[in-house]
């Protein structure tokens, strides 16, 4: 087994060039001083190029993230590589270690990005992340799934009005692009507020490891990689079946009960068309959601408990 370092921070000049590296970096402590830390891969090529950033688990339930990142290493010549690649597997260990999404104070880590030096525990740990880390990258591919009780296509979330953004996007011959340009909070929008392109890859669903999206994953991000001349890879041709909307957002119901949503996901649903069913308690058919537009299922709530207010389906609505 690789030998594994702990730093304080990522110093890319002090990282060997031609061989993979791994590291912890500590981050912040706990109750009782013991360090948190983020596991880190890094490979460096012998030649100068971008610094590419790879980040999984943001989300502590968020696992299909975490084997397109190793397997990419596994593959990896670091000695033909022009540049480097940094893979973060984990972001959010404290969550990750608890099987939970959110941080240890109840916050989402992904809605309050840079974080503050100074501020609570998790944006502590939010700006920690951002200033020993994240700011060393040129590019920026942030790995992600559904949340519980939910399942999602392969698709990403890009600024498609930045051309760079919108071709790394293109590049990962996802299901579904979604044109969503960096809000708040999230780890994409800090990278855009440091220029760092950065696109967001929704890889499936929580909680497990699925073969085909992870595969998919892996060869979008080779496909990067060869774009920028950092690898010999051949760039697959750019998929004709990738659908891009210009917007997206969730149905939610306004009553409660027992959900069945018909549509699966990828599936183009026209306006008028039934979308979900609510029953009672006895089984009785209480409401009916129909699409409100023409458009095409994103992700779609799969848990039958409903309550008043809960997603139904993302619907993104085709450019």
């Amino acid at each position: 087994m690789l030998e594994v370092t702990t730093i304080d921070f990522l110093d890319l000049q002090a990282i060997p060039a031609g061989r993979i590296t791994r590291y912890f970096i500590n981050l912040v402590e706990d109750g009782m001083g013991v360090p948190i830390r983020i596991p880190l891969m890094v490979a460096k090529g012998l030649s100068e190029g971008p610094v590419i950033g790879l980040t999984a688990a943001v989300h502590g339930n968020e696992l299909n993230g975490i084997p397109v990142i190793q397997r990419l290493f596994e593959e990896i010549d670091p000695k033909q590589l022009q540049g480097t690649v940094v893979g973060v597997p984990i972001v959010n260990v404290p969550s990750y270690l608890r099987k939970k999404r959110r941080f240890l104070d109840g916050v989402d880590l992904n809605h309050i990005m840079p974080g503050k030096e100074g501020g609570t525990v998790s944006q502590v740990y939010a700006w920690r992340v951002v200033n020993k880390l994240i700011n060393r990258f040129d590019y920026l591919l942030d790995l992600h799934t559904a949340s519980n009780g939910r399942v999602n296509s392969y698709y990403i979330r890009a600024d498609m009005s930045d051309e760079m953004v919108r071709k790394m996007a293109l590049l990962q011959n996802a299901q579904i692009i979604v044109h969503n340009p960096p809000s708040d909070g999230t780890l994409r929008g800090t990278a855009d507020e440091l220029e760092i392109p950065a696109i967001t890859l929704e890889v499936g669903n929580p909680n497990l490891f699925q073969k085909g999206m992870i595969r998919d994953g892996l060869t979008g991000i080779h496909n990067l990689l060869g774009y920028l001349n950092m690898t010999n890879s051949e760039v697959e041709n750019i998929s004709s079946e990738t659908i891009i909307c210009k917007r997206s957002y969730w149905i939610y119901s306004d009553v409660g009960g027992l959900l069945t949503v018909h549509p699966d996901v990828t599936d183009l649903v026209s306006k008028g068309d039934k979308i979900a069913t609510v029953r009672n308690i006895f089984g009785d058919s209480i409401k009916k959601y129909l699409a409100p537009e023409n458009g095409v299922v994103i992700g779609k709530s799969v848990s039958p408990v409903n309550q008043t207010g809960g997603r139904i389906l993302h619907l993104g609505i085709v450019k």
